[in-house]
């Protein structure tokens, strides 16, 4: 005896409401906003660090969603995978609006605190210490914020302001350094 569990019967709630969406049934866009929306605007929120941007990334993704609803093929995946795809490429894009983000200077800034109480945690004579302490201050701060704070490129993109492209090269040039410093 097999029952529906919630999140199956939410995926076929979704996908139907999907294809009447395609069919050009609007009510059918506010089922899916109804059962999908305060979880999207927490997932855009971690992206993204502010509420308002999460919720430009959800109206965005569901203009979207209405436009595109005939492109979703069940076939190739599920209807809310479908559509978490699309808020997190409006998440996204709403990270690489350059009139959004900061210097590299007012990103080490915002970071500096978190990045100071961990770099303080390590011995004074640790040679992680001092090869973190030669680098920049912004791209000190993304090593420390992912590898001690545990954050995501894009929540760190967001907290920094910073466009996603830019947080992965710091991530990925600051390794080497760390890697030739203590090599």
């Amino acid at each position: 005896m097999s029952h529906a569990s919630p999140d199956n019967a939410t995926e076929v709630q979704v996908a139907a409401a999907l294809a009447r969406c395609a069919a050009g049934d609007r009510p059918a866009l506010r089922v899916i906003y109804d059962i999908e929306a305060q979880r999207m605007i927490g997932v855009a929120r971690r992206m993204l660090r502010r509420q308002d941007l999460a919720e430009e990334a959800v109206q965005d993704t569901f203009m979207r969603v209405w436009r595109a609803a005939a492109t979703f093929d069940p076939q190739k995946g599920a209807a809310r995978g479908w559509l978490y795809a699309i808020l997190r490429n409006s998440a996204l894009s709403i990270l690489r609006d350059e009139s959004r983000f900061t210097s590299d200077e007012d990103a080490a800034d915002q970071a500096a605190p978190m990045t100071e109480s961990a770099l303080s945690q390590l011995p004074e004579t640790s040679a992680l210490r001092r090869c973190l302490e030669r680098l920049d201050p912004a791209r000190r701060s993304v090593v420390v914020l992912s590898y001690v704070h545990g954050l995501s490129h894009g929540e760190m993109a967001g907290k920094l302001g910073v466009p996603l492209g830019t947080v992965k090269s710091w991530v990925r040039r600051s390794l080497i350094s760390l890697q030739e410093c203590m090599g």
